[in-house]
């Protein structure tokens, strides 16, 4: 493989050391085991929220992993999914599934092949670990929307709809509110939990839409939740939700987070 995606933010967002990066990874999951989305902020602030969602895929069978991301770095129209061989963490390399791309891209005049929000975009590759951590023996989908329109929104979600099955599992990767006090953060982002919990994927753009909550990955999520829908799969259920504050103690200005799972019958 000539063409790797190298990490961008490891020692930044979570640790580079190999050795220190997975002993971190399996106490958030140690810690986080279930008794009955994934964020995508540094590992101190959003582990543990995500760690609550991956540990209810671990040791499940996939071939694929779809990761779904905005773009914070580059603007650009469209919907990107990356072009190279693969990804590659602290934790080694993952093979990105060329079939499935050009099947996903086939056809399409908003999703095509490309570097396009790849080269430091931090939301694909926090996620990377994690599921590396929870799988084995699976590739990788990393798709960066550059536009979270309607238009890119329903053409990505059909697209998926029309080609995932039982051994792929897509995963959308956002935060929530950015920078408000804990008080405003909790009323935003209870928008998005409301949304989530009684599977209303179109009153969530709409919401988005008019800023009455925020995600910066909010169209990830929806495309998540519309090509369930298309699939028959309409249940879901926010496992946990926190933000920076309850990290940092400074509840001024949080980052709020939440994890969810999108499931059938």
């Amino acid at each position: 493989m000539e063409n790797v995606r190298t990490p961008h933010v490891a020692g930044y967002f979570y640790p580079a050391d190999p050795v220190k990066l997975q002993e971190e990874i399996s106490l958030l999951l140690e810690i986080t085991k279930p008794e009955k989305v994934s964020p995508h902020a540094g590992y101190p602030y959003s582990g543990k929220t995500a760690a609550y969602v991956y540990n209810l895929v671990k040791g499940k069978k996939y071939k694929r992993v779809v990761v779904i991301s905005p773009s914070h770095s580059e603007y650009f129209p469209g919907t990107s999914v990356y072009n190279g061989d693969a990804y590659e963490t602290p934790l080694g390399t993952i093979e990105a599934d060329k079939d499935f791309r050009d099947k996903l891209i086939n056809g399409s005049k908003t999703i095509y092949k490309g570097m396009e929000g790849h080269r430091k975009e931090h939301a694909i590759e926090v996620q990377l670990p994690f599921i590396q951590s929870v799988l084995s023996d699976f590739k990788i989908v990393p798709i960066v929307m550059g536009d979270q329109g309607k238009l890119f929104i329903d053409e990505l979600a059909q697209k998926l709809s029309e080609i995932i099955d039982d051994e792929t599992l897509i995963v959308s990767s956002s935060d929530m509110s950015h920078f408000h006090s804990k008080q405003e953060a909790i009323q935003l982002d209870s928008v998005v939990e409301k949304r989530i919990n009684s599977f209303d994927f179109d009153s969530l753009q709409k919401d988005l839409e008019s800023r009455n909550t925020e995600a910066c990955g909010g169209g990830p999520i929806v495309v998540m939740m519309k090509a369930a829908s298309l699939r028959n799969k309409k249940h879901a259920l926010v496992i946990n939700r926190s933000d920076s504050g309850d990290v940092t103690g400074d509840n001024t200005g949080v980052v709020g987070y939440l994890s969810a799972v999108v499931y059938g019958d």
